[in-house]
């Protein structure tokens, strides 16, 4: 019979003083000489500490190369503590910086993007763009919520993670979702405790328009006509279109077609945009709209210009760009965000200047259509994974220009230092967008100019 083996005690408390924010938000320090058993000297991890801090801490995890331990208390506070608007944070795993002043988040985030510029891409932008902010609460209006009946608690729990453990939160409220929904999670998660499947329900997607909104319940059983009753009470409750999901993505289906749309506006170019539940749109609606503007204002724009849009989605700067007289070649990895995207471009009249493409953007280039055609500026807006394998193509179409939109600041680093040193860019300007304030992730814009 095999033993189960037993986890490590925490051993502590210790002292140490953090010197730095990692990038997933957690305060970096170096193990002190009275804990001998972890190699004195080496980095440890400790999440809710911030630079500049002295703080006692328990050692929970010895790795070969990092510690990691648990904030015991602040000893020394830094002048950017502040108190967390949510009650929930630290045990929320929604949210990792709220106990970090806005302002200090910022600075935080624009430093580890000109890190990953110098030591990754081994690049330093001429010009380090202010960054675009907005709204730090109540602005996320996508989101994946995680539900679980708990018969012990008596309730089924419906919000984000525990921090670092696999547990749904027990929350009542969320800060930082719009407040339709975040002030009211535990009207939602009454509603669901009277459904008989209320066990049967792994996560809910929430998508906000400017005017509608969407709930996709995940069922791994369908709904009985009661519960089917139930549900249409929390429409009518939360002012949403609810949908149902009981297999992939092609099986999302209204509770009762037809659906109502969901559109946002980009109202300084007159642009309405549509979009499917599913879509992937930017979770924050007024920094989406200063992201634009600061990419059309990058791209330099004129009349006629030929542009090329790499992970073009569903029209989020493809719109925008034909708008000023340009005309975009929109190339896309997801078949029914490119029809998406064809369908606003015709909504918005402007089907004329826009052709798209449905394409692999990560793999072969032999069926692309894109590459060896000339484009005079291009932008590119990938996920984190970034766009390494169409670097040398769009380097090959003469652009002159590129704005390269990231989630990521390391993947924007390597693909950066590769189209200035492999192809004579230069990095002209670098920033970064405050897309999710309260978090550790990073959204950011490098512009690159064709050296001369």
């Amino acid at each position: 019979m095999s033993r189960r083996r037993r986890r490590p005690q925490p051993a502590g408390p210790f002292e140490t003083t953090i010197t730095a924010l990692a990038n997933d938000g957690r305060g970096i320090g170096r193990v002190p000489e009275a804990d001998p058993a972890a190699d004195p000297g080496k980095v440890i991890f400790i999440d809710g500490a911030l630079p500049g801090e002295s703080v006692t801490f328990m050692r929970v995890r010895n790795r070969s190369d990092f510690a990691e331990g648990r904030l015991e208390s602040v000893l020394t506070p830094s002048a950017d503590r502040i108190e967390p608007p949510c009650v929930h944070a630290g045990y929320c795993g929604g949210c990792k910086l709220q106990h970090l002043d806005p302002q200090a988040q910022l600075r935080e985030k624009q430093q580890q993007l000109l890190d990953a510029l110098t030591r990754i891409g081994r690049v330093t932008p001429d010009t380090v763009l202010p960054p675009l902010t907005g709204p730090t609460l109540g602005y996320r209006r996508r989101a994946r919520l995680s539900v679980r009946d708990v018969p012990a608690k008596g309730r089924v729990l419906v919000g984000f993670r525990e921090r670092d453990k696999p547990y749904v939160a027990d929350i009542e409220a969320c800060e930082v979702i719009v407040p339709e929904l975040g002030h009211r999670l535990m009207e939602l998660s009454e509603a669901l405790g009277r459904l008989s499947i209320r066990a049967e329900i792994p996560q809910i997607e929430i998508a906000y328009g400017d005017d509608s909104a969407a709930l996709t319940i995940r069922c791994l059983a369908m709904p009985t006509e009661a519960d089917r009753a139930e549900l249409r009470r929390l429409e009518q409750m939360l002012d949403v279109q609810i949908y149902l999901q009981p297999g992939g993505l092609d099986s999302i289906e209204p509770l009762d077609p037809p659906a109502r749309p969901l559109s946002y506006r980009l109202p300084e170019d007159d642009i309405t945009l549509a979009f499917e539940p599913q879509d992937f749109i930017q979770v924050n609606g007024p920094i989406n709209r200063q992201l634009v503007l600061q990419a059309l204002d990058a791209l330099m724009l004129k009349p006629g210009d030929r542009v090329l849009e790499l992970f073009a989605g569903l029209g989020n700067f493809t719109l925008p760009i034909a708008r000023r007289g340009a005309l975009v070649h929109a190339v896309e990895g997801d078949a029914a965000l490119v029809a998406r995207a064809d369908a606003n471009a015709r909504r918005n009249g402007l089907d004329a200047q826009i052709t798209t493409e449905v394409a692999n953007l990560f793999e072969a280039a032999a069926d692309w259509q894109w590459p060896g055609q000339h484009f005079d500026v291009a932008l590119l807006d990938p996920p984190r994974a970034g766009a390494a394998e169409c670097l040398d193509a769009l380097a090959a179409t003469g652009v002159q220009r590129v704005v390269y939109v990231s989630c990521h600041p390391a993947t924007l680093a390597r693909d950066v230092g590769r189209l200035v040193h492999d192809h004579g860019f230069v990095c002209e300007q670098a920033g970064v967008i405050d897309m999710f304030p309260q978090t550790a992730h990073v959204e950011s814009m490098a512009v690159l100019s064709r050296g001369h």
